[in-house]
């Protein structure tokens, strides 16, 4: 008994002589620039309060848009999936801190035995059958002396704040793929209905050439040309309904949904890009929930660290057991059948072959790979930023010039029918003239649609207003038991 409380005292001393090992984590530096390169080109940084936030889309105004995007919340499988991953690493992490705790079992528990009787001579003990019937509870605590278990804790919180960022980086993923296939058709609705009306007036130049080939005024070589036109312009606007079929497909697919059970009415698209502040280079570490999971993952590999340093140190238990214990199951819970034992426990290995220094190093070496993967997110996104100002800003420019081409292009088809119907030229002149008008008129359609995307695609790089204050904070780990 006097050992045991000996052994008691010892253990009371190194708990409270109990450190962590292991490196404390500080975030990794990040190269960061003052501002962005094409944000001083494109326009002024804004006050990080009006950045776009949690419902981004808003900001382009169209409601079937807000119907859909808000959709992808519930019904998206990927999303769906990644919130499954997520409780799966909360798990993970109540895991780990369980062992804080002691492990109690309790059991019932009947052996019945034989000795051999080659050595009953020589102890002295019975070879004759026996049972022993048995009702142990046993008690088994690990001391954190080292930190091995806090910085399990550690870095299980750490990978669950990963967890939950990659949630939302898919979240803002599919929202920006949706909107973007949701702009294409738009898109594809608007060069649709050029197309149509382009027939409509290909089929009255048709008529007007039939009519004045009857007068005998023209040749039947006029009359081909703009029958060929017509018909090539005619398989265009069918040709359309392909891409727009399989975008309808995409969107149905990302809002859950069967690609059978869903349609969108034909509506072209009339909007144009709106203003996104992008605010400041440094603001994007916090708002971009891929850097967020990234930083947290460099967080959970700093910790494992300390967990393989801490195999180096010796580990301290304290174990017990209380029950009955008799050779009769009628004196089974008898006082006199009662055994209890306690006692501490301080173990090391003392050799393993060079395994806890291979576990030390694998874990140096996954927490350097996730430092270059965390510097590498961060220059990504800088580029996606950077990518879609420079995009906005030319293309801004672009359909300016596009759309004085546009116009220009139809007073030059104007004036050839004028001239045709004169007999100043021929009809080739005006099939010329009616192919770059439209050219130049689809080119116009396609430049609204790359700058949607492109502003879709600069709120996703921003973050689509996100933050990291939002993650899931940690709670408290070891704070209560340090």
């Amino acid at each position: 008994m006097k050992a045991n409380l000996l052994g008691l005292q010892l253990l009371a001393a190194a708990l409270l002589t109990a450190c962590t090992v292991g490196p404390d984590y500080v975030r990794p530096a990040a190269e960061v620039p003052a501002a962005y390169k094409e944000g001083l080109a494109w326009k002024q940084a804004q006050p990080r309060d009006d950045a776009p936030r949690g419902t981004w889309w808003a900001a382009f105004g169209d409601p079937e848009l807000d119907r859909m995007l808000t959709q992808v919340n519930v019904s998206n499988q990927t999303l769906i999936a990644s919130a499954a991953q997520y409780r799966q690493a909360i798990a993970l992490a109540e895991q780990a801190r369980s062992a804080f705790f002691p492990t109690v079992t309790a059991g019932i528990q009947e052996t019945r035995s034989r000795p051999s009787g080659s050595t009953g001579p020589i102890t002295g003990v019975s070879t004759s059958k026996r049972t022993i019937y048995s009702t142990p509870i046993n008690f088994s605590w690990e001391a954190d002396l080292w930190g091995r278990i806090y910085r399990s804790v550690e870095a299980g919180e750490a990978s669950a704040q990963a967890s939950a960022a990659d949630i939302e980086n898919a979240r803002l993923s599919l929202q920006a793929q949706l909107a973007q296939n949701y702009f294409l058709l738009r898109a594809l609705d608007a060069q649709k209905q050029l197309l149509d009306s382009t027939v409509e007036g290909y089929a009255k130049s048709l008529e007007m050439t039939n009519n004045r080939y009857k007068m005998g005024v023209v040749a039947r070589i006029d009359v081909a040309q703009a029958e060929t036109q017509l018909k090539s312009t005619r398989a265009q606007s069918l040709d359309l309904g392909v891409q727009r079929a399989q975008l309808e497909h995409s969107i149905a697919v990302l809002l859950g949904r069967a690609p059978a059970d869903f349609a969108l009415p034909f509506a072209p698209l009339a909007a144009t890009p709106p203003p996104v502040p992008q605010g400041l280079p440094a603001d994007l570490l916090e708002r971009r929930p891929d850097i967020a999971a990234a930083e947290r993952r460099v967080a959970a590999a700093n910790a494992q660290i300390g967990v393989a340093k801490a195999a180096w140190f010796p580990a301290a238990t304290l174990s017990a057991s209380y029950g009955f214990q008799s050779a009769t199951a009628a004196q089974w819970f008898t006082l006199p059948s009662r055994f209890w034992s306690i006692g501490p426990a301080l173990a090391m290995t003392v050799f393993d072959g060079g395994r806890r220094r291979a576990v030390s190093d694998q874990a140096i070496a996954a927490y350097d790979a996730s430092v270059a993967n965390y510097r590498q997110a961060v220059l990504v996104g800088f580029q996606e930023v950077e990518d879609n100002l420079a995009a906005l800003r030319i293309l801004e420019e672009e359909a300016r010039i596009q759309a004085e081409a546009a116009a220009a292009a139809q007073l030059s088809l104007d004036v050839s029918l004028n001239q045709y119907k004169a007999g100043i030229t021929t009809y080739l002149q005006v099939v010329t003239a009616q192919a770059t008008a439209l050219a130049n008129q689809r080119a116009s359609a396609d430049l609204l649609a790359r700058r949607m995307t492109a502003s879709v695609q600069l709120v996703k790089a921003l973050g689509g207003g996100w933050d990291a204050a939002q993650l899931p904070p940690e709670r408290g780990r070891a704070a209560s038991t340090k």
